[in-house]
């Protein structure tokens, strides 16, 4: 850790930061998520994040805007290869499925809202936003991709919240969910297509 209180450019300290931050949502949940934590992990100073984020609430908004450029990104290259390969759209669905579940996006965005930082959430959905603009056929005026988004996230979201313990209890395959927001985007990129 002592190479890490080398001089550091801001940007590349606020970096290595999110990725700290990305690591302590996934081992400990969205809660572990602190200036502190985040701190004593990069070895840098409570202060010394204190002035990167200005508050937990600032590492947060950040760490979802992390969190929304890294997913997009991914999510964006799995559309244009499945439309390049006439690929199965199945694999955009696992993707955003995983993101919000495994990825913790979903775990750290009903945290924000559930502490009150609603607006933490922006970062996300204006990633998202701009990620379907860019990947709709009319831009921004193609509806058909917004609802699919629409769809997609909400059900990503619900799963990553609640879609373990929900399959368990109907006695379904925990990939239940995942099978079916495929089902569903197969049939309406069908639907767009007539």
């Amino acid at each position: 850790m002592h190479e890490m209180k080398r001089r550091l450019s801001p940007e590349h300290s606020r970096a290595i930061a999110l990725v700290a931050a990305r690591e302590l949502l996934m081992e400990a949940g969205p809660q572990a998520v602190t200036l502190k934590a985040v701190a004593a992990r990069i070895g840098r100073t409570h202060a010394n994040l204190l002035h990167h984020f200005g508050s937990a609430a600032g590492l947060q908004r950040d760490l979802a805007a992390y969190l929304a450029e890294t997913v997009c990104q991914t999510i964006g290259a799995a559309v244009k290869k499945s439309r390049a390969e006439d690929g199965d759209p199945q694999d955009v669905v696992d993707m955003t499925f995983a993101a919000f579940d495994e990825g913790g996006a979903g775990a750290l965005a009903s945290w924000m809202i559930l502490s009150g930082n609603e607006d933490a959430l922006d970062p996300i959905v204006e990633t998202i936003h701009r990620l379907v603009d860019d990947l709709g056929d009319g831009g921004h005026s193609d509806r058909h991709i917004h609802d699919e988004t629409l769809l997609l996230v909400l059900m990503a979201m619900g799963d990553a919240l609640m879609g373990a313990p929900m399959a368990a209890s109907l006695g379904l395959p925990r990939s239940r969910a995942r099978e079916m927001a495929g089902r569903l985007l197969r049939a309406s990129i069908g639907d767009s297509k007539s």
